[in-house]
């Protein structure tokens, strides 16, 4: 007899009552054995066809485009992703405190009774994992979710509702099954940044099924999905998410629940709200239990499986072809059988509308890809601005902490999230039986993030192969701009790949279980009669189910590799062409991502000694907070607020007749600056003529043009952009000082030094009509004026308002961009406001299902 003693009277009797049978143990427990015993079933049997897979792939090979980007091998730890003070519900006593928490590398969200308690070391409070949970940021939202939680039960107009928050800005984590937990927070600032904290939790918890398992994660995750399918459950399923005992439990209280609330519900007693409670607090306690005896019970299937591993490793090896033979036999057997009415039903019910679903996906996919780019290139310019204007390789180290974890911040990266927030599938949702587009959003959202941090870490690698020879501040921001833009075109070719082969994943997830089930009437029943076609030796690794959704998958692949091709061919969305692939281009710098992870503190800080884990712990927790409102303005943010120095005195402007005062050396950095565009300007020149245009909008991808025998390290160059577009893909420049440059100017493409000079001369009118060729982007110094919302966009050059002035003498070694000498293409920056630096700390880890101390 299970009892869990907490909460009032009625709940103890409601659920020992209909939990307990004497000598039978509990009703829980018994649907639980029941649910995993089924699914157990499936999973052994998928087993020796995901470990067939593996070993087939791992023999014959078949991969895809090689990614130009490197990717971390060793993933970044003790970090705290954020942190900070907010409000939580405590529903024992019924009252709100402030709690301090801390979201570490593995986003488990940690709550301490203050801060001081997890300076000094003291066990957490609460630890969450937050996976399956849904962020609400309205008391309205949540107590519609109640009610509908327990039909029958809603509280009377005028009594109080089971929650009530003290303030205008809640923050919600809503579960289907396990406990809630409320929070609130004083200003609405505050609740979107941890709405981007919370979300980014649950993101990450979500995909907690190890992409890295090649044989355990698809085994699994294909059991589910037959189970379900043997249940008459197809579609997208919204509770797949968190780690293998987590889906598990979810799949068993999916079936379990409906009977416990129809069991216990009429049974409760008191008022709405306490009758609400009580409930939420019987669906944690069986929730927990069940995860408890899933856990137990998958954890002996997979030890099973692995004990059975090496046999059966050993048998796909020895007898390969003939696996492969048979599975061959019975699909051509099975195909004459389906492929006739699979096609008809694709013609008729899938065909019409693959272009309609495409066309969804695709907008604010590629919005959200173009925005990490945007982000991407903004953070290392402002880097590149403010090393300059402040100091060397000093001010670099500290930056480039904070930019190995851009990916992981969710502020930062929230632009670029919540492009996926527009994706709606209107009618097509209901037509193909998808339960909702979350499961898209957050995988794309993934993509995205593993997208931008593949970028910094080749930025990184690249920047800290190059740091050994330069000479000079000057040389560091030059090699930074042209690691800036190689990279950038990397970014664009596996930026592609990667939405392709998302579109088609999402295509195929969308669509095959339609067909599945609008085929099962007429085909799933004739399948057992192709059973005997499989030698009862292969029967482990070949399976007729498989075999049949691998045929309907045939069945409609064509159609939608011809949509993605064709979505490619137009440019609509900046997709490369399949046919343009790029193999071991860079080999070299495949080389050095093979290399020690670059830990910029300990290498370039000069410390003799590291520190003791806890005189890390309590420095680092000084800065880890970004939450905090005593946090002061970096000049990593860029604006006027950021660009005006604490104690610096105001702005002046400079006077035209005296040349300006040159801490760095400016002078003597724009004749070097000279001398090179009179060597460079011609070869700029004869690369603009081999037929690449330097017109591109800000983060496009075009085609790649491969030629044999290209040089290493090239990537594909950029197409040209869309018509219309008058500005060429020159770099701006900003007027030196005293420099009066009417709004009127213009941009053309480069051309020769010797026609004009890489800048104004201080001092220097230009007419309204003059059209002006800059080489160098605008980098102002802390003391410039200029306004706090100034951005430059993309595709236009920064052009100051009529009479706007300048006073940074620092702007020419600050922006000089020349040409990547190999893949001969000129970048321009975009525009963007900055957003707060990315924090570093240590802490405990956070695992398993929701715990309280």
């Amino acid at each position: 007899m299970c009892c869990f003693i907490f909460g009032p009277l009625d709940f103890v009797v409601c659920f020992r009552s209909s939990c307990g049978r004497a000598g039978h143990g509990s009703a829980s427990a018994e649907k639980t054995g029941k649910v995993l015993g089924e699914f157990c079933r499936c999973y052994k049997e998928q087993y020796g066809v995901a470990l067939f897979n593996s070993v087939r792939y791992e023999i014959e090979g078949n991969g895809g485009p090689q990614a130009q980007l490197l990717h971390r091998k060793v993933p970044l730890e003790d970090h705290v992703i954020y942190s900070g003070n907010l409000f939580q519900y405590i529903e024992e006593n019924k009252k709100w405190r402030n709690r301090f928490c801390v979201v570490p590398h593995n986003y488990g969200l940690v709550l301490y009774e203050n801060k001081l308690a997890y300076e000094r070391d003291l066990s957490p409070r609460v630890l969450v994992n937050s996976a399956g949970y849904k962020i609400l940021t309205s008391v309205d939202q949540y107590l519609e979710l109640v009610n509908n939680s327990l039909p029958g039960v809603t509280p009377k107009s005028g009594q109080s509702p089971i929650l009530k928050c003290p303030t205008d800005f809640p923050l919600i984590l809503w579960h289907p099954y396990a406990r809630h937990y409320y929070f609130c927070v004083m200003t609405g600032k505050e609740q979107e940044k941890w709405r981007a904290v919370f979300q980014d939790c649950v993101r990450h918890c979500n995909n907690g099924i190890s992409e890295d398992s090649k044989v355990e994660a698809p085994a699994f995750t294909d059991a589910v999905r037959m189970y379900r399918q043997s249940k008459e459950q197809y579609g997208t399923w919204d509770m797949l998410c968190g780690n293998e005992t987590q889906v598990l439990s979810n799949l068993v209280m999916e079936e379990l629940l409906p009977e416990l609330r129809t069991t216990i519900g009429p049974r409760l007693k008191g008022k709405a709200q306490e009758r609400q409670r009580t409930w939420i607090q019987i669906s944690d306690a069986v929730y927990r239990m069940v995860y408890e005896q899933t856990k137990a019970q998958y954890d002996a299937a997979t030890a099973k499986c692995e004990q059975e591993r090496p046999q059966m490793e050993s048998t796909i090896r020895t007898d390969m072809d003939q696996i492969i033979t048979s599975k061959e036999h019975l699909a051509s057997k099975i195909r004459a059988f389906v492929l006739p009415k699979a096609e008809i039903c694709v013609r008729n019910h899938v065909q019409p509308y693959i272009s309609s679903i495409l066309e969804a996906l695709m907008t604010p996919t590629s919005q959200g890809f173009a925005e990490v780019r945007e982000v991407f290139f903004k953070e290392v310019t402002d880097m590149n601005m403010n090393i300059v204007n402040e100091g060397g390789l000093e001010k670099l180290v500290e930056y480039m902490e904070k930019l190995s974890h851009l990916a992981f911040h969710p502020v930062k990266m929230q632009s670029c999230y919540e492009k996926m927030d527009q994706l709606k599938l209107e009618g097509l949702q209901q037509r193909f039986d998808v339960s909702s587009t979350s499961v898209f959003k957050q995988r794309a959202q993934i993509h995205m993030r593993q997208q931008m941090d593949d970028a910094v870490y080749t930025f990184e690698t690249l920047l800290h192969q190059e740091l050994g020879k330069l000479q000079g501040k000057d040389d560091l921001c030059k090699s930074i701009q042209r690691i800036l833009e190689r990279v950038l075109k990397k970014y664009d070719y596996d930026s592609s790949t990667v939405r392709k082969k998302f579109f088609r994943e999402a295509l195929l997830q969308i669509t095959i279980p339609f067909l599945l089930k609008k085929l099962a009437p007429t085909c799933k029943g004739e399948l057992a009669k192709f059973q005997e076609l499989i030698f009862e030796d292969f029967a482990s690794f070949i399976l007729v189910e498989n075999t049949y959704e691998e045929v309907v998958l045939q069945s409609v692949m064509k159609d939608i590799m011809q949509a993605v091709k064709e979505a490619a061919v137009q440019r609509k969305h900046n997709l490369y062409r399949d046919s343009m692939v790029m193999h071991n281009s860079d080999p070299n710098l495949h080389l050095l991502g093979e290399g020690i992870p670059i830990d910029w503190g300990e290498e370039y800080s000069g410390q003799p000694e590291a520190e003791p884990d806890t005189d890390k712990r309590r420095r680092a927790k000084q800065v880890v907070s970004v939450i905090q409102d005593d946090e002061g303005v970096l000049p990593y943010e860029v604006g006027a607020e950021a660009l005006l120095q604490p104690g610096s005195p105001e702005p002046r402007e400079p006077d035209p007749g005296a040349p300006p005062s040159s801490p760095d050396g400016v002078e003597e950095i724009r004749e070097a600056l000279a001398k090179e565009s009179l060597g460079d300007g011609v070869e700029a020149e004869e690369r603009l003529m081999n037929g690449t245009d330097a017109t591109q909008k800000s983060g496009a991808t075009e085609e790649v043009a491969v030629a044999a025998g290209s040089v290493p390290g090239d990537v594909p160059p950029q197409g040209p952009a869309s018509e219309g577009d008058g500005v060429h893909r020159a770099t701006p420049a900003s007027p030196t000082p005293g420099a009066e440059v009417p709004s009127g100017a213009g941009v053309q493409r480069a051309a020769p030094a010797s026609s004009m000079p890489a800048s104004p001369v201080p001092g220097a009118d230009v007419p309204s009509e003059s059209r002006v060729q800059h080489a160098a982007p605008a980098s102002p110094k802390p003391r410039a004026d200029v306004p706090s919302e100034a951005k430059v966009p993309h595709d236009t050059p920064a052009s100051p308002a009529p009479g706007a002035e300048t006073s940074s003498p620092s702007a020419g070694p600050a922006c000089h961009q020349p040409s990547d000498k190999e893949t001969g293409e000129e970048v321009a920056p975009p525009g963007g406001e900055c957003s707060p630096p990315q924090p570093m700390s240590t802490t405990e880890s956070g695992e398993g299902v929701q715990t309280e101390f």
